[in-house]
């Protein structure tokens, strides 16, 4: 059966149906799927329930995993874990269970480790639990969103350079989710405030809730122009929202789209996703030192 790609949204995002990627996946069938992956930023792929070690060989296919740090019950493993079933036990674990308050920020948009000195590639999430309502997943086209930035504006952030943080991120919803070993873990890091596609040429904003603040600027106004490129981000549509199924895997494009879950149920229902991140290839500005890490300055 060929592989078919159908767009699901008019800027980006598709369905990807002939290939089963729990299976090893050919050379010919991997390159369609990459070049639909360089294409549209998020691929669907609908009932095929996906168990660990497929996810991995698959996850596997795009280059190295990122390994989970002290923050995520899924620690030294290539999952970062978004549920709120005891990974033990299995029972649901409360609301004000630390690592509930924790997952909260999920419910920011955000992209993958842009808190890492090389931040993610990309994420593949696969549907083990569904709630029976809510508990979606929201993307974002921030290339459609620097497109619609004004000449001036693209001039503007062209050369700055942004400090990303897990410890900023997660302050936004309670400064004591972290712990001091997780905060030392994740220092932060220096991004770029855009990227561009390496194949295609398309330029993204980078930002998203772990941006803190534009290097060299005084922190109001940095963090006002963040502000301001995320309500010009943030148009209804510029994105779309995934209803899960079980057996549903979505793959997203660090690079080129923001996304968040949306809230649920998380005393009366169960749910259990799985995510495996694409570790990336390079650094989008040089590093400064920060944390006991060995870097060159990165100061504009």
């Amino acid at each position: 059966m060929p592989i078919t790609v159908r767009k699901i949204h008019p800027l980006f995002g598709a369905e990807v149906s002939g290939v089963d990627i729990r299976e090893p996946v050919s050379v010919q069938d991997f390159g369609e799927i990459r070049a639909a992956f360089e294409e549209h930023s998020v691929l669907v792929f609908r009932d095929m329930p996906m168990d660990d070690e497929k996810q991995i060989r698959f996850s596997k296919m795009f280059g190295p995993l990122e390994i989970a740090g002290k923050a995520n019950p899924g620690t030294g493993t290539p999952f970062a874990r978004q549920s709120n079933l005891d990974i033990n036990s299995g029972a649901v674990i409360p609301p004000e269970d630390r690592r509930m308050i924790y997952q909260l920020a999920n419910y920011f948009w955000h992209s993958d480790s842009s808190f890492k000195r090389v931040p993610a590639l990309c994420s593949l999430l696969t549907a083990r639990v569904v709630p029976p309502e809510g508990g979606d997943t929201e993307f974002c086209s921030m290339r459609a969103a620097y497109d619609s930035l004004s000449d001036d504006m693209k001039a503007k952030i062209e050369p700055l350079v942004v400090e990303h943080s897990l410890v900023h991120s997660r302050g936004l919803v309670d400064p004591a989710s972290l712990t001091e070993e997780m905060r030392a873990e994740l220092p932060g890091a220096l991004q770029r405030m855009w990227r561009i596609n390496p194949i295609n040429g398309r330029k993204a904003l980078y930002m998203g809730a772990h941006a803190s603040h534009v290097i060299g600027w005084p922190l109001d106004e940095g963090r006002a122009l963040l502000n301001e490129l995320t309500k010009t981000a943030l148009k209804p549509e510029f994105c779309f929202a995934h209803k899960w199924r079980e057996g549903d895997s979505v793959l997203w494009d660090n690079r080129a789209v923001v996304h968040r879950a949306t809230k649920y149920d998380t005393v009366k229902h169960k749910r259990l996703m799985q995510r495996t991140t694409i570790g990336g290839y390079e650094l989008t500005v040089p590093q400064e030192s920060r944390g006991g890490m060995i870097d060159v300055d990165a100061r504009p």
